[in-house]
């Protein structure tokens, strides 16, 4: 019996070959875009999971008015010495670049930190040579990654090979570890241990002397984190004070909640972003099988209306209404079998391409893993019982008096199922149209509005001696592809100086946070910073005890003070020193968008002037930036030059973003596309239901664009029917997600809008192709 089921769906399915492609073939699309989706949600939602501990892991944060990832660098060795049941607390430092000399070449290395040797056991990456148990335990040893191994020695054995650190440190390699998966929050191309800079960094106990360093800390078993947090004040007040206890608080943050949680202080190596996002992937995911199960049921139903007679037949001869359903159920797991391999081979084939887009490293092997086969094993069981069903049930249903008198007319008049269906399928289309348009306008306001500073065509080089500075100055002046040039702390989306201040005079007696900046007087007028009172910041006199600033106003308003007039000549508090106002500037965005706009102090200090940041024309880039390489690389001799463009920069800040978008655009796409094979389904249905009528219709005199019309016109009003279900839920669902940004795009009725008429785009084009096709259609052949 079963075998003469295959035989018969086999002989179907090669009799209909045009159905069977474009059921195959959304199908096969709707399957491989769900495996990728798969792939990509599990690894972005599974940050630090592959560490054996990383349940029992955490990461000590520091939290006064702020929530800030790094701790003093005395914090670590208390810990130890204050919480002996800890088995590993780890001290981690993060360095965005560094400069590296391998032989006689230099590297600029970006990314690379440095570790004691606790990491690896806290930690777990995977060794390809060397020694993971006493590793980065002594001072100056380094292991790399298996790229940067590459880059340094190629084909060379790297083992025992020296590399000198920033002009200071001789390095010795110890150990290769493969690169660091993509799901990490710890990002690294190399580590150093922890003991090489160790007497440079403790110099003294400051609570509040935070560099940018993380501690770690693994629980014992059966140990809960209430237990070690409840301890945190006393152990504060013991060694730096019970004032101190009662201000501030050190706060456990579990490891794998480092990539998602959005409050704290962006971090070099790490980008955070909100589980929100990649739900609204997976529902992508989720709204792509919906519409390819839509699909299948109003093409087989149309496929159903055509084999009426084979039903008749069937009947007639004795067949059971349970044999039908059996025999056209297995007609459609034939095909979605079909469609299955099909789609796995196509998302081997795509992985790649969509990895390469959306900037992640999924490796194709993953896709062979049980689970993702799991996963498949349940779409396409899923798939054979939500899209065979109804379509075996209605062939099995046919009265075969009826269907072998050719009368297969089942009505498509009411909100009936496939009313509902196609209705699903347009709401579906509308919110993926209605949702990449919003997330496309956000990204495009984040990255682009209202920063308060012109951010165009300036690079910023770092500077490895301050002294050098103004000989710099002189050698540059004269070329004529710079713009503008001034000497800072950073650029201005640079944020790595935070100091606690008050303002007694306004009521103002606990420590706030703001954020200082070191600058010349060249670096306001350059980014086009507006000065709304005032004047430009300037060299502090000697023996001033006053220190002269410029403030933003997020600064002026937090000490009550709302026009800028006014705020000149104030004085507040900035770690203990006394500030006087001189200035004041508008606001500008230093921190990405997820985050309010934090109060600022602009301060002409040379001595803290890192960075050199340069305009240049926009004409012959790369000829100016040669010239500014021989000046610089001339002056600073040990050292190799590296610059980066402040767009760039800005752009960091939302790659985690601009990944979701990329991949919103992508299935958005994929999702509408398969829409369209499902309402070319449709229409197919309706031509061959009303045959007889659009041929009457011809002999009376109708043309083929009254035809088309008649069509259109109850798919418009299905179309309109999923806005208003489809308009409301998208808007609060973009709502939702936008609340995740400080500063958020409006969502104007122009989203919906263009969503509803590209929505009505799609179906006129699908429905005219179906429509005029029935239309040309000789009405004597089908009234005979």
């Amino acid at each position: 019996m079963f075998r003469s089921y295959l035989k018969t769906a086999a002989r179907a399915i090669s009799h209909h070959l045009r159905y069977t492609f474009l059921n195959a073939f959304g199908l096969a699309l709707s399957i491989a875009a769900c495996l990728i989706i798969f792939l990509i949600v599990r690894n972005e939602l599974s940050y630090d999971s592959f560490h054996q501990k990383a349940d029992r892991t955490y990461r000590v944060t520091f939290n006064e008015l702020d929530y800030n990832p790094s701790v003093s660098m005395a914090v670590t060795p208390a810990i130890r010495n204050d919480f002996p049941e800890l088995p590993l607390v780890s001290q981690y430092w993060y360095r965005e670049k560094g400069l590296m000399k391998v032989g006689n070449t230099r590297y600029n290395q970006k990314g690379y930190a440095f570790a004691d040797g606790d990491f690896f056991r806290v930690f777990d990456f995977s060794w390809l040579s060397g020694d993971p148990r006493n590793a980065l335990s002594g001072p100056n040893e380094v292991v790399l990654t298996r790229s940067t191994a590459q880059k340094y020695f190629g084909d060379k054995d790297p083992i025992g090979q020296l590399i000198n650190l920033d002009n200071k440190f001789d390095l010795k390699v110890i150990g290769v570890i493969n690169d660091v998966p993509s799901n990490s929050s710890l990002a690294f191309s190399m580590l150093v241990s922890f003991e090489t800079v160790k007497k440079l960094v403790l110099t003294d106990n400051a609570f509040f002397r935070i560099m940018g360093g993380n501690t770690f800390v693994v629980l014992p078993e059966n140990y809960t984190i209430e237990q070690l947090q409840r301890k945190m004040p006393g152990f504060i007040a013991k060694n730096w004070g019970a004032d101190i206890s009662k201000t501030t608080r050190l706060i456990l943050q579990p490891l794998k909640d480092i990539h998602f949680d959005q409050r704290y202080i962006s971090s070099p190596g790490n980008t955070t972003t909100s589980k929100t996002t990649y739900w609204g992937l997976a529902a992508i995911a989720l709204f792509i099988i919906i519409t390819a199960c839509i699909n299948f049921i109003n093409m087989a139903t149309v496929q159903a209306i055509r084999r009426a007679r084979e039903t008749g037949v069937r009947k007639v001869l004795g067949a059971y209404r349970g044999q039908l359903v059996l025999q056209f159920l297995s007609e459609t797991a034939v095909l979605v079998l079909i469609s299955v391999i099909l789609g796995f081979v196509s998302a081997l084939l795509l992985l790649p391409l969509v990895a390469t887009w959306m900037d992640l490293s999924i490796p194709v092997s993953q896709l062979l893993q049980p689970v993702v086969l799991g996963v498949l094993a349940a779409i396409t069981v899923t798939v054979i019982l939500l899209a065979g069903l109804y379509p075996a049930f209605v062939q099995a249903a046919f009265n075969p008096t009826n269907a072998l008198k050719a009368n297969t007319s089942i009505s498509f008049k009411g909100l009936g199922l496939r009313k509902v269906l196609v209705s699903a399928q347009f709401g579906i289309s509308q919110v993926l149209i209605a949702g990449t348009l919003i997330v496309g306008y956000q990204m495009d306001f984040l990255k682009n509005k209202d920063l308060g500073f012109n951010k165009e065509a300036v690079i910023s080089i770092p500077l490895p001696d301050e002294t050098k500075r103004e000989v710099m100055r002189e050698q540059l002046a004269s070329n004529p592809g710079i713009q503008q040039m001034s000497f800072g702390s950073g650029d201005p989306v640079s944020n790595n100086a935070f100091a606690p201040f008050t303002c007694p005079d306004a009521g103002i007696t606990k420590n706030d946070v703001t954020e200082i900046k070191f600058i010349d007087e060249q670096y306001l007028p350059m980014f086009d910073i507006k000065i709304l009172a005032g004047e430009n910041v300037h060299r502090q006199r000697e023996g001033d005890t006053v220190r002269q600033v410029v403030v933003n106003e997020t600064l002026m308003h937090k000490i009550h003070i709302q026009d800028p007039q006014q705020a000149i000549g104030k004085r507040f508090n900035l770690n203990s020193n006394t500030c006087l106002i001189t200035g004041v500037v508008r606001d500008f965005q230093s921190e990405s968008r997820y985050k309010q706009r934090r109060p600022c102090v602009l301060i002409n200090e040379p001595d803290a002037f890192g960075a050199v940041n340069i305009r240049i024309q926009p004409t012959d880039m790369g000829k100016t930036i040669t010239a500014i390489d021989k000046v610089w690389s001339a002056i600073f001799t040990d050292n190799q030059f590296a610059y980066r463009f402040l767009d760039d920069r800005i752009a960091d800040m939302y790659k985690q973003e601009q990944k979701i978008y990329t991949a919103f655009r992508i299935f958005s796409f994929l999702a509408i596309l398969i829409g369209c094979f499902g309402l070319y389904g449709l229409v197919a249905y309706a031509a061959v239901q009303r045959t007889k009528e659009m041929s009457i219709r011809k002999v009376l005199g109708a043309t083929v664009w009254s035809i088309v019309g008649l069509f259109a016109k109850e798919f418009i009003i299905l179309i309109i029917v999923a806005f208003c279900i489809a308009g409301p839920l998208t808007y609060y669902v973009m709502q939702r997600w936008l609340e995740n940004f400080a500063y958020q795009t409006h969502i104007g009725g122009g989203i919906f809008l263009a969503a509803i008429i590209l929505s009505i785009v799609i179906a006129a084009i699908t429905i005219a192709y179906q429509a005029i096709k029935a239309g040309l259609v000789n009405p004597a052949k089908n009234l005979r």
